[in-house]
C-alpha cells in the first residue's frame, strides 16, 4: 500500500512540477530531487518538490 500511495503522490507532483515550470521542467532534475533524501515521510517530499519548482522558476 505505501508503495502505491508513494507512486501516487510521485505522479501528481511531476504533473505539478511539468505545469508550473512548461519549458523549464526537466526530468532528470525532477528525479535528482526525489532520490536526493533517499526515504523520507510524503509530505517532506512534497516539501523538496516545491522547492525545487520555486528554484527552477527563477532560473
Amino acid at each position: 500500500l505505501s508503495y502505491k500511495l508513494g507512486e501516487i503522490a510521485i505522479v501528481r507532483l511531476r504533473a505539478q512540477a511539468e505545469k508550473e515550470l512548461g519549458d523549464r521542467f526537466d526530468i532528470k532534475g525532477f528525479h535528482d530531487v526525489i532520490l536526493k533524501q533517499g526515504s523520507v515521510p510524503l509530505p517532506v517530499l512534497e516539501q523538496q518538490i516545491q522547492a525545487y519548482i520555486a528554484e527552477r522558476k527563477k532560473a
